[in-house]
């Protein structure tokens, strides 16, 4: 039922998947020109699509239901598209916006990765549509270009001003890597991370405490940084080093003092943790997750209650390391965990949450996965350049 031909009476020329993302360390760093470090999921979402020569957009997902949702192309408009059609109508708006000829098409839309849940399904999304169009339109757009769009997307359609990591890392992630991303000029690196080599399991656990980041409170951390930036002459906080601190810190309101303080050690939280994966140290991640933690918590404070107790509970159980992933408010927590010890600690983990009377966790091991592709159709093989 609902197949591609039913929905829309005809076969699709193609299918594509975008996979979700967990950022190792690296949070709130990239909308301050700062490093991150992702890897995506093995989980994605899969568009099936064709193009339509009537300049109509015709969209239905597996998980919202419903009927079609059909929109006129010519006139998308940012805030005029209401729930998950947004995100797919906002890219080829962004298309469309910066030049592109782009027009209709038929889409069914599919997706394995939890929503809400600080995995970044709302960029897997995007970057599927994006992926799908530039073949189907023959853009000839690389992977960067295409993540940037879909940022665009986001931020002046959907109205999320988020920063480019999530896009970045569902296009541009490779099997086997993380992304070492400088966000201040997208130059990146993929850097190998063999965790079953190393004995080592990476324990993504779902809160199941959902996050909405349009609902201001994301936009107004961004703002404070930008706010502290211009107040310390800097064009982004990614220009004040380490040892800047103590000096710079006083200049600032209160208010604005731990923010400053969590983006710059998070960015020398990320290049650590490079080292540490470039020497095969991956077990010496764990305590740079914990400290990522303690700054998310105490000095950002995006932490939540379940989010602090997935934290305290898989440390206290053996893991060598965990943060919430993710902008926060809810979402995930990663914990990097001895392999032969994972479903123990996973198990007691949801212990932990049923003794504090809390709906159960949802958990997953999360292995480096590749990035945008097609993967029905001419080809194969990845259809973007990762540049």
């Amino acid at each position: 039922m609902n197949s591609f031909t039913e929905l829309h009476g005809h076969a699709p020329e193609g299918e594509w998947a975008a996979p979700g993302r967990v950022n190792l360390i690296g949070e709130h760093t990239d909308y301050n020109g700062g490093f991150v470090l992702p890897i995506a999921l093995p989980q994605t979402c899969r568009a099936q699509a064709r193009r339509r020569p009537d300049g109509l957009l015709r969209l239905w997902s597996a998980q919202g239901g419903g009927p079609v949702t059909e929109l006129r192309v010519a006139d998308l408009t940012p805030g005029e598209v209401p729930g998950w059609a947004a995100y797919p109508a906002a890219v080829v708006w962004a298309l469309r916006e910066a030049g592109y000829e782009v027009g209709g098409a038929d889409l069914r839309l599919e997706s394995d990765v939890p929503s809400g849940a600080g995995l970044s399904s709302s960029a897997a999304l995007e970057c599927v549509v994006a992926a799908a169009y530039n073949d189907l339109y023959g853009l000839g757009l690389s992977a960067p270009d295409l993540a940037l769009i879909a940022q665009r997307a986001e931020n002046a359609f959907v109205g999320v001003p988020c920063g480019i990591m999530d896009q970045m890392a569902s296009m541009c992630c490779r099997e086997g890597s993380a992304l070492f991303l400088d966000s201040r000029d997208l130059t990146s690196r993929q850097v190998p991370i063999d965790l079953a080599d190393a004995g080592l399991a990476l324990l993504v656990i779902d809160t199941r405490v959902k996050h909405d980041l349009a609902d201001g409170a994301y936009a107004a951390l961004r703002a404070g940084c930008e706010r502290a930036a211009a107040l310390l002459g800097l064009p982004a906080l990614r220009s004040l080093a380490p040892s800047d601190l103590p000096a710079a810190l006083p200049r600032l309101p209160e208010d604005l003092r731990p923010l400053v303080r969590h983006v710059v050690t998070e960015n020398a939280r990320v290049e650590t943790a490079v080292a540490h994966l470039d020497t095969g140290d991956l077990t010496a991640l764990g305590p740079i997750l914990t400290a990522g933690h303690a700054s998310l918590r105490d000095d950002y404070r995006v932490s939540c209650r379940e989010t602090d107790l997935a934290v305290e509970a898989a440390l206290a159980v053996g893991a060598h390391g965990a943060r919430m992933t993710g902008g926060g408010f809810g979402g995930s927590v990663i914990a990097l965990v001895a392999a032969p010890e994972a479903a123990r600690i996973a198990a007691e983990v949801t212990a932990a949450f049923h003794r504090a009377a809390l709906t159960p966790p949802h958990i997953l091991t999360a292995t480096p996965a590749e990035g945008a592709r097609r993967i029905v159709g001419s080809t194969k093989s990845r259809v973007v350049n990762a540049g």
